[in-house]
């Protein structure tokens, strides 16, 4: 069964990249900086994606800035360009099942290099959300600027 994307599946897949990381490189670095979208699953006032991403933060032990693009400059998104370059072999294609889309990501290529795939087969509940009440602690641990509150948002380790 596929599912769409989630909070939750964002969350989970940045995990499992961390995770992948040597000691050394996760000690090197001082912060992860996350250029993100303004999609649904994952905007800035979206509760349980900044629950899940600040329960990372003390997971990992580093400090997250979120930085949003505003709506329509997906342009300006690195990733998006990438995955428009990318997503060219799919051409249309209906990724219904999983060997349709092995096929797809196997085709995949950018600067001659194939992304890593890795099969995530957990399944995702659509519609989580916190209550006001749920999020106090965890708005009191964001800090967002001052005039772009909604765009860049800092989270420092409990």
């Amino acid at each position: 069964m596929l599912t769409k994307t989630t909070s939750d599946f964002i969350v989970d897949t940045l995990k499992a990249w961390w995770e992948k990381l040597t000691p050394q490189v996760r000690h090197q670095m001082l912060l992860l900086q996350i250029k993100v979208d303004n999609a649904p699953e994952n905007n800035g006032i979206r509760t349980q994606f900044l629950k899940r991403i600040v329960d990372l933060v003390d997971q990992i032990k580093k400090p997250i800035q979120l930085l949003y693009y505003p709506p329509y400059h997906s342009k300006y998104n690195p990733i998006k360009r990438c995955w428009g370059v990318l997503e060219q072999p799919c051409n249309g294609t209906n990724l219904i099942d999983l060997p349709t889309m092995l096929v797809w990501a196997n085709s995949m290529k950018w600067k001659r290099a194939h992304p890593t795939i890795q099969l995530n087969p957990s399944i995702y509940q659509r519609g989580i959300a916190l209550t006001k009440e749920q999020m106090k602690p965890i708005e009191a641990r964001l800090e967002r600027h001052p005039s772009l509150q909604k765009w860049d948002i800092f989270i420092r380790p409990a």
